[in-house]
């Protein structure tokens, strides 16, 4: 049987029925858990760390640009090339929007004549 996959097996002959692994059901738990666990720990950061925050946030997204460039080239398949293509765009769109907002949201603190505020 296939024990690492979820498997079909009939329900009263109508239709099919999945059954979850035991590894994708752990997975989804770890994603919902950290999806609430995100929540909660950025909604409790104050409004002056959140232009830092999102600098680091943009270091994490050029990461994930580097990986998907990996996936896009590494040609396993067809599918595989054009999914690393969807994430390198993706992964583009978030990295270059991610810098413009937090050069906005550092251009807020300046003043006219280019100095910082006191």
């Amino acid at each position: 049987m296939l024990s690492s996959a979820a498997s079909f097996k009939p329900l009263s002959g109508k239709g099919f029925g999945v059954v979850m692994s035991s590894e994708l059901l752990f997975g989804l738990y770890i994603f919902v858990l950290a999806g609430f666990l995100g929540h909660h720990v950025i909604s409790k950061v104050p409004p002056l760390l959140h232009t830092p925050l999102m600098a680091g946030t943009n270091a994490i997204a050029g990461i994930s640009l580097v990986g998907s460039l990996v996936a896009a080239g590494a040609e396993y398949s067809k599918l595989s090339t054009i999914l690393g293509f969807v994430a390198v765009t993706c992964a583009t769109i978030n990295a270059v929007g991610g810098f413009l907002i937090t050069d906005r949201m550092l251009r807020m603190f300046k003043t006219k004549r280019g100095g910082a505020k006191s």
